[in-house]
């Protein structure tokens, strides 16, 4: 294919191609592929889903109740994101509202998954982009505690001793031949610039994050009986309250669980606060200082965010993350949101695996078709089990693409970031909090970070890479995610809310008033959105006769790995490698560093479909 422009992004197909299948320490199945010119430069990328995602089918003739317990199932890592959004869409459909016990609990659920996951994506399956195990090796244990007590001073675990019983520990695991997480990865490229004590001192946090998130997730156990995949239901949560009560009385959700729950809210706020917070500014120093200001893409021109977390009668403390959105770098303007309307949220299927009548169109979610169509593109080399090289004028891809009146969109922590800023430098009160809590967004962006980081206090800084989440500083975007939520104190003041309500006489964790489906309506639709920590989670359904007639789920990464529309728009994935130089095109670390700091969820966006198209397995229940 000769070059051609879309969205001011100039494309060209020449050059030598690299592909990396699978992309790795994401969830779900990814293939990446670059055009680099003679400098090793991206200026060409295509991103594909590799399996075909079947839930809507799968749902089609349920009933809406069950919907959420097979959404559910979607992603085990944002665990319980798709099932509130899936309740949340019935109950908008039906005309539910939850107690408040029943938002308390949810809220707790969201919130904590919110800080949990942002330090699981950095330390495990972000941070080995920026951090070369094997360089810990020959860390010095003295230097390494000096460091630490520069970076992260609050935190007890910084003796030099400790440090070289963590190198020792890393030491025996290559020795041994089996380094697990740590094997088949680039190390020793020049990509990598931390000096040594600095791996060494991240990777111990890794392993301090890997043991402390199994410990969080106890709070979803507590509220949902498990995780991943914790327990929802339409019209509330399904656990009891009994605040004098103990576990033999039947109710969950007594005051030694609500004690358990502030203690582990209290650990991930301390760990936030003193480890991974200044892990993200002090290797984004180091980042920056050696010249890596790489994958802007869609982030400095459009980004979007449905907002979040819904709203009680009468509890006017509610918080609301930002809505809205930014077109074309114009943050002096943020366009309203709506993801009810026809006209603004559609998705395209003319270069992906999938068929409309008309694919110069795109559907509104309610209007949504999932029907595929796996066809390879008349320039792709390979074979329909083994692709060797895109044909990406053509169908690539089993994810569609979403647009927003007609534009590719970036969403994710950074476009909240953006969106929080924007709304606080307007003045707009887009949410029922303290107005010191609206001008947090300025602080982070005109002051913290920046001066953290040495940048200019301006806008101009985030639209560059930065760390963690590096490109457009995602991951500077996820502290301020992170930042917010922990500020606020919202674990914790939920937490206590849900003690408080209860003392006062209301146990209520459910509405049944339209749990029958004879109480429903013959046909009705609703849309349940739930700010993930991804982001912009939409889920559409539409009930007739009290089965699921439609039902589509726009996610996180449906937005940003999207292929191609039909007028050449490229998503937010392929967007962020264009201009980005390589080190060594044989370790292209740059590829996984930049498509890492999205945070992908394939698993999300393509699910389970066989070679040749048919059912893996039946399984007949009795």
């Amino acid at each position: 294919m000769p070059a051609y422009s879309t969205q001011g992004f100039n494309l060209d197909d020449s050059g030598r191609r690299i592909v990396v299948d699978p992309v790795t320490r994401i969830e779900g199945h990814m293939r990446c592929e670059v055009n680099l010119d003679s400098n090793n430069v991206i200026r060409n990328a295509v991103s594909t889903g590799t399996m075909w995602r079947g839930l809507e089918v799968i749902l089609k003739g349920r009933d809406p109740r069950d919907a959420w317990a097979f959404v559910g199932r979607i992603c085990g890592v944002c665990t319980g994101c798709h099932a509130l959004a899936s309740v949340r869409a019935v109950e908008d459909a039906l005309g539910i509202s939850v107690p408040k016990n029943a938002y308390l609990i949810r809220s707790i659920m969201a919130k904590t998954l919110q800080v949990h996951d942002h330090a699981v994506h950095f330390y495990h399956l972000h941070a080995l982009d920026w951090v070369d195990v094997l360089a810990a090796l020959n860390a010095d244990p003295k230097r390494t505690s000096e460091l630490h007590q520069l970076v992260s001073p609050e935190h007890p675990l910084s003796s030099p001793g400790y440090f070289r019983d963590i190198q020792n520990r890393l030491k025996r695991f290559v020795e041994s031949g089996q380094l697990g997480p740590f094997s088949n990865a680039y190390w020793g490229s020049k990509a990598y610039v931390l000096p040594r004590e600095a791996n060494l001192m991240v990777v111990t946090h890794y392993l301090e994050a890997l043991d402390l998130q199994k410990e969080w997730v106890k709070i979803h156990t507590i509220f949902g009986g498990k995780n991943p995949h914790p327990n929802y239901l339409v019209g509330g949560v399904p656990c009891a309250i009994n605040l004098d009560g103990d576990l033999l009385a039947g109710a969950p959700i007594n005051m030694e669980r609500l004690n358990f729950v502030k203690a582990r809210i209290d650990e991930i706020i301390e760990f936030n606060k003193n480890v991974y917070v200044p892990d993200v500014l002090a290797i984004g120093t180091l980042y920056k200082q050696a010249g890596w200001l790489y994958g802007g893409g869609l982030s400095a021109t459009n980004v979007m965010d449905y907002g979040d977390y819904a709203k009680v009668a009468g509890d006017k403390r509610t918080d609301q993350l930002p809505d809205g959105a930014i077109l074309n770098g114009n943050w002096d303007e943020v366009l309203p949101v709506d993801p009810r309307d026809p006209e603004q949220v559609q998705e395209f299927v003319a270069h992906s695996w999938y068929q409309y009548a008309d694919e110069s169109r795109g559907l509104h979610p309610w209007d949504g078709v999932t029907e595929p169509n796996y066809v390879l593109g008349a320039h792709t080399q390979g074979t329909r089990t083994q692709i060797e090289r895109i044909d990406e004028s053509e169908k690539y891809s089993w994810i569609k693409s979403p647009r927003w009146r007609g534009h590719a969109m970036e969403v994710g922590p950074l476009s909240r970031y953006i969106l929080s800023y924007a709304h606080a430098m307007a003045g707009n009160q887009y949410c029922l909090r303290p107005k010191e809590q609206l001008e947090y967004s300025v602080e982070m962006i005109n002051s913290a970070l920046p001066k953290a980081l040495a940048l200019p206090t301006h806008r101009s800084w985030i639209s560059k890479t930065l760390v963690g989440r590096p490109p457009s500083g995602r991951t500077p975007g996820t502290v301020h995610s992170e930042g917010q939520v922990r500020r606020r104190n919202d674990g914790r003041r939920l937490t206590n809310d849900l003690i408080d309500n209860p003392c006062g006489g209301d146990l209520a964790t459910a509405n049944v008033d339209k749990w029958d489906p004879s109480t429903c309506p013959n046909e009705a639709k609703g849309v349940g959105v739930v700010t993930t920590p991804r982001d912009a989670l939409g889920l559409w359904i539409h009930i007739k006769d009290d089965r699921i007639e439609n039902y589509q789920c726009v996610m996180p990464t449906t937005w940003n790995d999207s292929p191609r529309d039909p007028i050449g728009q490229i998503g937010a994935f392929e967007a962020s490698l264009l201009n980005t130089p390589m080190v060594n095109p044989e370790q292209p670390v740059e590829i996984l560093r930049t498509l890492h700091s999205f945070d992908p969820c394939l698993a999300c966006s393509t699910h389970v479909m066989s070679e040749d198209g048919h059912d893996l397995a039946t399984i007949k229940v009795r």
